[in-house]
């Protein structure tokens, strides 16, 4: 029974961290492919350039989707104290 709580638990935490990790990383993605795109069209091979626009671009992700994010995780930790009486009394 315990196991069945752990591997929910587990399985709930994984997908929100995939969740609110995934708009900051597929911009960054984005970003740097086309970065490296542009880099390759003009031959200016200087690996400092994607730096600067991949960072304001996560961090407008953070500005749009930060509460989102923090919801998602409250959420899950709300729900996983609310889960510890059933799991201690077992």
């Amino acid at each position: 029974m315990i196991q069945d709580y752990i591997l929910d638990i587990s399985r709930e935490t994984i997908w929100t961290v995939v969740k609110v990790a995934a708009p900051l990383l597929l911009i960054s993605l984005v970003i740097g492919l086309i970065i490296s795109i542009f880099q390759t069209i003009t031959s200016i091979q200087e690996q400092t350039l994607t730096f600067v626009p991949k960072f304001l671009a996560v961090m407008v992700i953070l500005l749009l989707c930060g509460g989102w994010m923090m919801d998602s995780m409250s959420d899950l930790l709300v729900d996983i104290i609310n889960q510890i009486p059933d799991i201690v009394g077992r």
